[in-house]
Parts: structure tokens; C-alpha cells; sequence
């Protein structure tokens, strides 16, 4: 999958959407669907709640394809600042809690913060990363 980054503002906050690293547990859109509704286009709607509410959403996405700046700040993605947490989730990716760097087998760099989703299952498109395979091959562990 493509590298794509897509911006929704409301003018106080900027959403920050990563679609390559969405493992679809709809976490967004079952929590706060007036703002997360992926059969609409465009499929985030900022208006849709108050800047607060879509932050403490937007923390709650376990992949890391949802975050967000503040526009009277510098920006860039808000980071935890806490120790590397590592989770299995059950039959589905190793979650990875905490700033990251990931070197790849052909020595590119590439920085994580908050959470990131790693593949168990082995059928990823999107190598190393979750992209919610495990679902469609009815991966457990």
C-alpha cells in the first residue's frame, strides 16, 4: 500500500489519517461514529464532535493510523514519552506502545510514536505492519 497521508481540519485541530497502517478494528468508528464514518466520503467529519472528544478517539486507535496536531502548534504527531510497552493481541498483531525505530532489510529508517501494529499472521500486504489480514485468514494465537 501506498505511503498516503490525509489531513481533516476544523480549524483548532488537524486529523491525521494513515490508511497504511490501519488494521480496521473500527475502534474510531464505533466510538465516535458522527465523526468516523467510513461508508461517507469524505469519511472523516471534524465537525462532527468537539476538538476534546475526537482527541481522547484518536488515542484510543491501536495501528497508530489515527493522530492528530493542534493547528496553533508545531506539526507534528503528539508522542508518548513513557517506556516501550510490547502486547500480543489475541489473534491479531503485536502491538508495539512507546517510540520506536524500525531499520528494514534495506537500512531505511522509519520512526514510530505511539502505538504501532506488527504482522503475526504472516499475510500483510503490508509487511512488517498489521494491515488486518489476520482477520480474513482466521488467524489465531
Amino acid at each position: 500500500m501506498k505511503d498516503i497521508t490525509k489531513k481533516y481540519t476544523n480549524g483548532e485541530l488537524t486529523i491525521i489519517w494513515q490508511p497504511a497502517k490501519c488494521i480496521h478494528s473500527m475502534n474510531c468508528f464505533k466510538g465516535l461514529g458522527n465523526v468516523f464514518d467510513p461508508k461517507k466520503r469524505p469519511w472523516v467529519n471534524t465537525e462532527g464532535a468537539g476538538t476534546e472528544e475526537i482527541v481522547d478517539q484518536i488515542k484510543k486507535c491501536p495501528s497508530g493510523a489515527l493522530s492528530y496536531t493542534m493547528n496553533n502548534q508545531e506539526e507534528k504527531p503528539e508522542s508518548v514519552q513513557t517506556e516501550t510497552k510490547i502486547e500480543l493481541a489475541q489473534d491479531g498483531p503485536l502491538m508495539v506502545y512507546g517510540n520506536i525505530n524500525i531499520i528494514t532489510n534495506n537500512g531505511k529508517s522509519l520512526k514510530r510514536s505511539n502505538v504501532t501494529a506488527f504482522c503475526r499472521c504472516g499475510a500483510s500486504g503490508n509487511k512488517p505492519f498489521c494491515d488486518g489480514s489476520h482477520k480474513k485468514t482466521g488467524f489465531k494465537g
